[in-house]
């Protein structure tokens, strides 16, 4: 079957409530122009920006959270549980990001936890793996990438493996202004999608898997030639309007 491309703006810790309005205000011509050319899109808000994006943005904005917790309540200062986002309207959640992994000590093993959550509460889960420069420069990217898949996929059956999207960013190629070649980021998608289909089977062919690192208008269209790769997981290009309708616009391409 024909995975449905994906573009999933990352805005990290940017934009004031005040300011997410503004995009989602503005988003409504670009969000109708991506659905009628059958490309889902969205983007993941800080918290405190979430509800009033969710108020604001046309309905057919997928808007992910950047994280969860995968306890439903409970003395977790700091988190942000699972219920406390579906009753905003918010089904989707980035887990495993790069940054959250060096910053936070998130684990893959983590984000198993978070993904089962997630997929009980028939929620979406995206899944972020990559690795350091050093990694990929002593040719251990695909054995490292495994063992995160792994971790992270740990217990799933196929149905609910298809539910969950996968983002490869490359930890050297985000925010760099490095990027992995279409060559090797294809590449490393098609080596997680076999993985994926060792542990999974068929259901493999369904799962969409994301690039990301240093994604641009200019460059989008190079890495949606490449047939593993589903769309992408994109920073700071997705902040500003322009360059978001450009990132749409150059992926239909």
């Amino acid at each position: 079957m024909a995975r449905k491309k994906l573009l999933l703006g990352n805005w990290k810790m940017n934009k004031t409530p005040s300011e997410a309005k503004e995009f989602a205000l503005g988003c409504g011509d670009m969000i109708r122009f991506a659905v009628d050319n059958g490309i889902d899109v969205g983007v993941a808000p800080t918290f405190v920006c979430l509800q009033t994006v969710v108020e604001n943005a046309p309905k057919d904005l997928i808007i992910a959270a950047q994280n969860c917790n995968e306890h439903d309540h409970g003395a977790y200062t700091g988190e942000i549980s699972i219920p406390m986002l579906k009753e905003i309207g918010i089904n989707w959640v980035i887990l495993g990001h790069s940054e959250r992994r060096t910053y936070n000590g998130e684990t893959s093993v983590a984000c198993n936890a978070k993904i089962k959550a997630l997929l009980a509460a028939s929620m979406t889960p995206v899944y972020c793996c990559g690795e350091t420069l050093e990694t990929f420069e002593a040719g251990e990217t695909k054995s490292f990438v495994k063992k995160q898949i792994e971790e992270g996929f740990a217990g799933l059956t196929a149905e609910e493996a298809k539910k969950v999207v996968v983002a490869y960013e490359p930890i050297w190629a985000i925010g760099t202004g490095k990027n992995a070649t279409k060559e090797i980021a294809e590449d490393t998608i098609a080596s997680i999608r076999s993985v994926l289909k060792a542990l999974f089977g068929e259901a493999a062919e369904e799962i969409r898997i994301l690039y990301g690192g240093s994604v641009k208008p200019n460059n989008i269209a190079e890495y949606m030639s490449e047939k593993d790769i589903d769309g992408a997981l994109v920073g700071g290009a997705s902040l500003a309007l322009d360059s978001y309708r450009g990132l749409i616009e150059n992926l239909v391409k």
